[in-house]
């Protein structure tokens, strides 16, 4: 791709093409025999930052390991593979290419999940063991497929005109159920016969299928739950006819769609929830949720016996947690637990049952999140972990030996390790992993052995099978940084990450990572490009592998500087919680901040500091840039909320309540109120056209304002994207974009 469309808007819209081949980037010259990175090396295959094993999984008698891998020739597109863990080379089970029509278009519910789930790849995007080890259950694109292990036949399970979302295989391996058009079905693998759960969905009423809220904002994707013992399925029943219908208009390429989409502006009604208990063969049972029908069904989890369901309901509010527990034969509940917070109660996947009675809990209550043990009837029995740190999450448990197997950044929040400590008798935790980086891990056995994901600043992402004690057993994908890596010919040329830190107005410590130039002279003073996300959602101030995509502002001699404001995530509560109600408020405050501690850094070029970032990035750039006597001269905001009552209700009001009840920290949070602060000139808005998720009025209410004002601001659309911009093409273009426009902004004299 050689150019680009840049659209400038300066009183009205006018659009002109702007080359971006290299030499208008004012790359500085390489060192002598050194490439120069480039936009068209960084997203081109091979990946630069080497291969990579995804989605791994250890089959459930220990002898196999599988993992979605992309294509060497392109990125896009999954393969599924498997290798002994006894020793032998990796074989591919499924060749995606064979069976994925890259040209079959998908329904909008496995558009919409795929969305909901951030799965931008084709091919094979998930899979399943069977409980037996002998077959694997493979989704792809709407149909569904099994693999024999032995014989590595592939068979396919359906061909409809419709899609098959959310396949799952019993936990007897005598059934695959799926849902297709609205509504659940089973089909027995040995007749080969379908048999429908559920009544059959249609308008505005779906079953089995994890409503839009459940999916985007409470990290549930499935909306029917197998009993163990194969007898009983749950499944949500959904009515969204009181969901306001938001006319979204999908802007592609090659025309126009219009969207009736059932939205949850905050403030405004949800989807209506209801839980039944399906008896195969038999009837049904609704569960009783309470009288309350304006709650959040948040977890669905069945006993290892199959004779009590606990269902987690969260209140509209978020503020009460209660763990329910069901008699799935009569439908009954009762409280077993409950959580409360004066803010919100944050949501996880640590509540593990245990075989021997009771449970283990997780809760923020002493200030951080940690490890609860309860007996059976919900009384408390010990807290298992302690200290000024969060557990991440819980990844295992041993009741034979009483260990329970963690993720948690105990000693900085820039690493984060696995342990283990007994939750029967009072002891410290124990590291498995070493430290220096971040590490991801998917513990099986009771703790008997981790697939480990693994990467620092200079070590590309890894994976490999280790004993429960941490040693390696064999490598799954070591991407070791050799001379045939494809990052090799660029290891040497560009600085890691320095971190540090600085305090908040309130005191509390704020990290930051900053990359320095390609041919860094401290006697020189630099322009900086301030790269942030700034919400709840994610942290970005990490041991971790660089990308690629930063380098190339080192390449283009920019100081790249992140900095994790108060309210971002794996932190305390306090940290946490400083953005409640006020969003645009201490998290701008800290990015300011952290601008003008840049500033007094003698090779910092203190009248030259931009700032960029995507979705809550987009907006804490809106607001930084808006901010009065802002430090930021140039900022480049992607798909930003720039008011909150237009995104949904479970994430907006968890932080801000609703309109009604917190009316100032919605005026204070609307980037029109502060508008006229925006340097003429400084601005790149860049919004998919196609956004179900902060949809496209959040960016055209800042295009009008900005228009009747005269301010001439620039901008970037994408037809057919959603949330994010997805391919190597587009994100060339992006970041040709990107450097483009920072080396205008920043670099007078480039």
């Amino acid at each position: 791709m050689k150019t680009h469309l840049s659209l400038v808007l300066l009183g009205s819209l006018l659009m002109a093409t702007t080359s971006l081949t290299s030499p208008c980037l004012a790359v500085p010259a390489a060192a002598a025999n050194a490439p120069a990175l480039t936009p068209e090396r960084v997203f081109a295959d091979p990946d630069l930052s080497g291969p990579k094993a995804v989605g791994v999984k250890l089959s459930p008698d220990g002898q196999f390991l599988t993992y979605l891998q992309p294509k060497a020739t392109n990125a896009q597109v999954q393969d599924l593979w498997a290798v002994p863990v006894k020793g032998g080379a990796p074989f591919i089970l499924i060749d995606a290419d064979k069976l994925s029509d890259s040209g079959k278009a998908l329904s909008e519910a496995e558009k919409s999940r795929r969305e909901r789930m951030r799965v931008s790849v084709r091919g094979v995007v998930d899979y399943d063991w069977a409980e037996d080890s002998k077959s694997i259950l493979v989704p792809l694109d709407g149909d569904v497929y099994m693999i024999d292990r032995a014989t590595k036949a592939i068979r396919r399970l359906t061909n409809t005109p419709g899609d098959e979302v959310d396949a799952k295989l019993s936990p007897d391996n005598a059934s695959v159920s799926y849902v297709r058009d609205q509504t659940l079905y089973v089909r027995d693998l040995k007749t080969d016969s379908e048999t429908q759960v559920t009544p059959r969905g249609e308008g505005t009423t779906t079953y089995a299928t994890a409503e839009f809220i459940a999916q985007e904002e409470l990290d549930r994707h499935s909306g029917y739950w197998w009993s163990p013992t194969a007898k009983q399925i749950a499944y949500q029943k959904t009515d969204e006819s009181g969901v306001k219908v938001a006319e979204r208009v999908e802007i592609g390429g090659e025309g126009v769609n219009i969207v009736q989409q059932r939205y949850p502006f905050a403030g405004t009604p949800n989807a209506v929830v209801e839980l039944y208990v399906k008896t195969l063969g038999a009837g049904d049972v609704k569960v009783d949720i309470g009288a309350n029908p304006d709650f959040y069904l948040a977890r669905v989890n069945w006993s290892a016996d199959g004779k009590t369901l606990y269902v987690q309901r969260l209140s509209r509010d978020q503020k009460t947690l209660d763990l329910l527990a069901v008699d799935p034969n009569t439908g009954k509940s009762q409280v077993t637990l409950t959580e409360t917070s004066d803010s919100w109660v944050e949501l996880n996947d640590d509540f593990r049952l245990l075989k021997a009675g009771g449970f283990l809990w997780a809760s923020e209550r002493d200030g951080n999140k940690h490890i609860y043990l309860y007996d059976a009837s919900g009384k408390l029995v010990r807290q298992v972990t302690h200290g000024d740190w969060p557990v991440d999450h819980i990844a295992d448990v041993n009741e034979k030996t009483g260990d329970v197997f963690f993720e948690a950044s105990k000693e900085t929040p820039l690493e984060r390790r696995l342990y283990k400590v007994s939750y029967k008798t009072p002891a410290e935790p124990m590291a498995l992993t070493p430290a220096g980086g971040w590490w991801s891990t998917n513990v099986s056995g009771g703790g008997a052995a981790f697939i480990g994901g693994y990467s620092d600043p200079e070590t590309p992402p890894q994976s490999a099978l280790y004993d429960g004690t941490g040693k390696r057993l064999r490598w799954i994908e070591e991407n070791k940084l050799d001379a045939s890596h494809p990052y090799a010919a660029y290891k040497d040329e560009y600085t890691p990450p320095e971190f540090g830190t600085l305090k908040a107005a309130d005191g509390q410590t704020l990290y930051w990572s900053m990359l320095k130039p390609k041919g860094f002279d401290p006697a020189k003073k630099y322009p900086v490009i301030v790269s942030i996300y700034g919400g709840p959602a994610s942290a970005l101030v990490k041991k971790t592998w660089v990308s690629p995509s930063n380098r190339l502002f080192q390449e283009a001699g920019f100081i790249v500087f992140t900095l994790d404001n108060r309210g971002t995530p794996g932190r305390s509560v306090k940290f946490g919680r400083a953005i409640y109600k006020q969003f645009g408020g201490p998290d701008i405050d800290d990015q300011i901040m952290g601008a003008h501690w840049l500033q007094t850094l003698p090779y910092v070029d203190a009248k030259h500091i931009g700032i960029m970032g995507w979705s809550q990035g987009g907006f804490v750039t809106m607001m930084a840039m808006t901010a009065k006597d802002t430090p930021f001269a140039a900022g480049a905001a992607g798909a930003p909320p720039t008011q909150w009552a237009l995104y949904d209700t479970a994430y907006t009001e968890r932080y801000m309540s609703t309109p009604a009840a917190n009316p100032e920290g919605y005026k204070n949070s609307d980037v029109l109120n502060r508008i006229d602060n925006l340097k003429p000139g400084s601005l790149l808005l860049m919004q998919g056209m196609a956004d179900d998720n902060v949809q496209f009025s959040n960016s055209t209410r800042v295009m009008l304002a900005l228009q009747q004002k005269g301010v001439p601001f620039e901008l970037m659309l994408y037809p057919g994207e959603r949330h994010g911009v997805r391919g190597n093409p587009k994100n060339l273009q992006r970041y040709r974009l990107y450097l483009d426009f920072f080396t205008r902004k920043l670099k007078p004299e480039g």
